[in-house]
């Protein structure tokens, strides 16, 4: 858990956007919203292609040693950031280095919790991921403080050293179970309908169902939309909704609660409700939030707490996916080929990672707001809720 706290601050980038913009300034270079969210792309996209890639390799060289790699590059990429002279280099450093190191380690302790809760996969691991998605609570603060005394590029340094330290000492403890492993006492409950196992399946035979495709379309419209509005979180609250800048730094403190709380919620939804029926939930409270966001903008508005209100549910809805997908991957195609199923699953949140901020980058660039970002995010849930209906279920198992 405290890994992927480390992992997941790239959740505070709303944090650095406007230091970031003002330093470069100060160099006399200007850069428009489009480049300065680009390095978060380039970083959950990176991290997304590491995953598949990185695979095999928990199975062959253990938990331990594949975190311990990714651990360094990621404080590597942060550090080396702390140098950069112009936005190409954090594209460089930031983006390709570090989203590298997170992809490299990120999937072991998803890994690691499936297995040894094979019982409560769901909630072991939501509570694992709890991490990741409260990272922001922890990093953003901390990073609005260094940046306010110490600077942008001196709070890059900081953070690179300390996610060194602290992954490469936290490594230890991570391996597998003995094969045939299981919880004393538990019997596996005959298989229902879309919630749990009903074959076990390679990546090569995944790649050949509908439920795949289905899972991974829905994947990638729930990050798309969660990472939209996590990389634009500070720049709405003041530019849109016009709050003062200190109060959208703590918000996005505060919208790490519900990313972080949305892993187990969304995680025991779908042991209980089915994979299906859990992403549907999601998609709709996306809808609301879309719906409730274009209210906010809307000339006279008070939107304050509406705004509050709409990225709490996008965050946690962000939160949610991060569940539901390595649990429905687990629940439709087994874990005897876990590690390299998740990871092309896994691809969807990189492709997400990369439309959703430009999409966002590209509405503001072009109308002077990020208001419009809103609407392709609510046409995009009501898509999510027909393939979640028509094409997210599990394989028939083979006779």
């Amino acid at each position: 858990m405290v890994i992927n706290l480390c992992l997941g601050s790239i959740y505070s980038w709303s944090v650095f956007v406007g230091p970031l913009t003002e330093f470069f300034s100060g160099m006399g270079q200007t850069v428009t919203a489009s480049q300065i969210l680009t390095p978060f792309s380039l970083f959950l996209a990176f991290f997304a292609l590491a995953m598949p890639l990185t695979g095999k390799y928990i199975e062959v060289y253990g938990p331990r040693k594949i975190t311990l790699v990714g651990g360094v590059l990621c404080g590597l990429g942060w550090f080396l950031a702390s140098m950069a002279t112009s936005v190409t280099w954090l594209y460089v450093a930031y983006g390709v280095i570090g989203g590298l190191g997170v992809g490299i380690a990120y999937g072991c302790p998803v890994a690691v919790a499936a297995r040894w809760f094979p019982d409560r996969r769901g909630l072991a691991v939501g509570l694992t991921l709890l991490g990741f998605g409260f990272s922001a609570l922890l990093t953003a603060n901390i990073a609005g403080y260094l940046i306010g005394t110490t600077g942008v590029m001196n709070t890059f340094r900081v953070f690179g050293i300390a996610f060194v330290i602290i992954i490469a000492v936290l490594s230890m403890p991570l391996v597998f179970p003995p094969s045939g492993w299981k919880p004393s006492g538990w019997t596996p409950p005959a298989p229902k309908p879309g919630a749990h196992v009903t074959c076990e399946c390679n990546r090569e035979e995944m790649l050949k169902s509908k439920g795949f495709y289905g899972l991974w379309i829905c994947y990638f419209i729930g990050c798309l939309a969660g990472l939209m509005a996590i990389s634009i979180s500070k720049p709405v609250g003041t530019e849109v909704v016009q709050i003062e800048a200190g109060l959208a730094t703590f918000l996005v403190g505060f919208f790490a609660i519900f990313n972080g709380g949305g892993r187990p919620v969304f995680g025991s939804l779908t042991d209980k409700l089915t994979p299906r029926n859990a992403a549907v939930l999601s998609f709709v409270l996306i809808a609301i939030a879309s719906v409730m966001m274009m209210m906010a903008a809307a000339p006279g508005s008070t939107g304050t707490y509406v705004y509050i209100i709409s990225f709490a549910l996008l965050w946690g809805c962000l939160g949610g996916w991060l569940a539901i997908a390595p649990t429905a991957t687990a629940s439709f195609f087994g874990t005897c080929d876990y590690p390299r199923c998740y990871g092309v699953v896994f691809l969807a949140y990189g492709a997400g990672a990369i439309v959703g901020p430009r999409l966002a980058g590209y509405v503001h660039d072009t109308t002077g707001s990020y208001t419009g970002v809103f609407y392709p995010v609510l046409i995009l849930a009501v898509i999510g809720i027909v393939v979640a209906f028509l094409l997210m279920k599990p394989p028939v198992a083979k006779e």
